[in-house]
């Protein structure tokens, strides 16, 4: 197969799943009534829920199960003194070429932004103005008065959060080093280049924790981090490995807090990318903020009585990223399977993802739209939503209820039928296998509490 169909190829597999998304109520396009705005989408009915799941499995592992890592949630809008000794107003920016054809301003580090605009232009010869650098905080105001002394910043990261809250922790809940504080919030970044769905976005959620380490012991804290973030990979989301690839960073790439870092790249149907990183960031943003708000950010350890600057290890993941992520590893198109009636069609959509990401764990479906048959079906779906999620359908044929089905990932499906009524039992159907079993509807609490554990 030639480059040009492949991509072809995986462009029209991204279009299928931008679509689904839309069809289906994972992700809608933001404003839409108004025309939209650019790079802005509202996660749907499904989609809340598909992403509130990959939250729970983020925060068991690196929060839950662990003895040396707490929670913290901050504010989006900080002290400005934040930023400027963290940094961002300084180092917070992206290398700008302004078009002097029509003064649309790229990022002079996507060639293939730059080619595509110069394309556009249809034979005229563009010009690019000398790079110029641009900051990605979004700036507004407190207040009534729009000065520099009224002037703030909407958070870039959520890491800085953890570093004026340092002292805080240690005092409240007698931390020792080597210790962690999370965090998953809103960022804004006034991104130039934005595109490829969700991917990149202006506003988007970060997950991520600083991990207060001695210094000379930050070398192998980071490797014990990397492996754990690859495993909430492979092990937690179920993402295939072939899918993930670690990309280290060479020293020029760097940001200017980090040491080493090591990102996380995902195979997207537009290409591979990055959806999480890691970073040593040394002792840079306690060192800054001590020195800029002179409060004595030192640890103290209270057995040896030594004192010194915590070096820090980050494992950051971008959660927006990382759901578009998991949409497209758990995507597949196979041949019909539901039925050779008015259903069938000649390739149908599974959404194969993990059990514990799926947005409805289970759906309940009536055969029939009689009463007998929906009141049963009510009570079931009543009785499963104590522990799960559920999906209740009585619309349409049992075999485009279980293709609809299929297409949102949902493992289970409860058929209720007229045998129901006599048997007290129901048919119970497994998204990949379709294999059917008949389970009593006093057992289905025990069965599926077996499923999904």
């Amino acid at each position: 197969m030639s480059k040009k169909i492949q991509n072809q190829k995986e462009n029209n597999k991204m279009d299928k799943i931008v679509s689904l998304c839309k069809r289906r109520g994972f992700i809608f396009p933001g404003s839409e009534i108004y025309g939209g705005l650019a790079n802005s989408y509202d996660y749907g009915p499904l989609g809340v829920e598909l992403f509130n799941n990959i939250k729970k499995l983020w925060w068991r592992r690196f929060v839950q199960i662990r003895g040396d890592v707490v929670g913290v949630e901050g504010p989006i809008i900080m002290n400005p003194k934040v930023w400027e000794a963290s940094g961002h107003l300084s180092h917070f920016t992206d290398p700008l070429v302004e078009c002097k054809l029509c003064h649309l301003r790229l990022r002079q580090d996507k060639p293939d932004d730059i080619a595509a605009h110069e394309r556009a232009h249809q034979g005229k010869k563009a010009e690019w103005t000398e790079a110029k650098n641009f900051n990605l905080l979004f700036k507004t105001f407190i207040g009534t008065v729009e000065d520099d002394k009224a002037a703030a910043y909407l958070r870039g990261e959520t890491a800085q959060t953890m570093f004026t809250d340092f002292k805080l922790v240690i005092e409240a809940l007698r931390k020792k080093v080597p210790f962690g504080i999370a965090q998953i919030g809103r960022n804004f970044r006034n991104e130039i280049t934005t595109g490829n769905f969700i991917f990149r976005m202006k506003e988007f959620t970060i997950a991520e924790l600083e991990y207060f380490v001695k210094p000379g012991e930050d070398d192998a804290k980071f490797e014990e981090w990397l492996a754990s973030q690859q495993e909430f990979f492979i092990k937690d989301l179920e993402i295939k490995p072939a899918n993930i690839k670690k990309v280290e960073l060479p020293k020029d790439e760097l940001a200017h807090y980090s040491k080493r870092t090591v990102d996380t790249y995902f195979n997207f149907p537009f290409g591979w990318d990055e959806i999480a990183g890691i970073a040593n960031r040394t002792d840079y943003d306690l060192k800054n903020h001590l020195e800029h708000s002179k409060e004595n950010l030192r640890y103290r350890d209270p057995e040896t009585n030594e004192e010194y600057i915590p070096y820090v290890v980050e494992p950051t993941f971008g959660l927006d990223r990382i759901m578009l992520a998991v949409l497209a590893d758990a995507y597949e198109e196979v041949e019909a399977r539901s039925g050779a009636d008015e259903t069938k069609h000649e390739q149908e959509i599974v959404l194969r993802l993990n059990k514990k990401l799926a947005p409805f764990k289970i759906a309940v479906l009536p055969l029939s739209k009689k009463e007998p048959l929906t009141k049963m079906g009510q009570d079931i779906a009543a009785a499963l939503r104590e522990q799960w999620m559920i999906d209740y359908d009585e619309t349409q044929s049992i075999g485009k209820r279980y293709r609809r089905q299929d297409e949102i990932g949902t493992p289970y499906c409860v058929t209720v039928d007229f045998d129901s009524l006599e048997d007290k039992a129901v048919t119970v159907r497994e998204r990949d296998t379709m294999e059917q079993e008949r389970i009593a509807v006093d057992k289905l609490q025990d069965y599926f509490k077996d499923k999904f554990n």
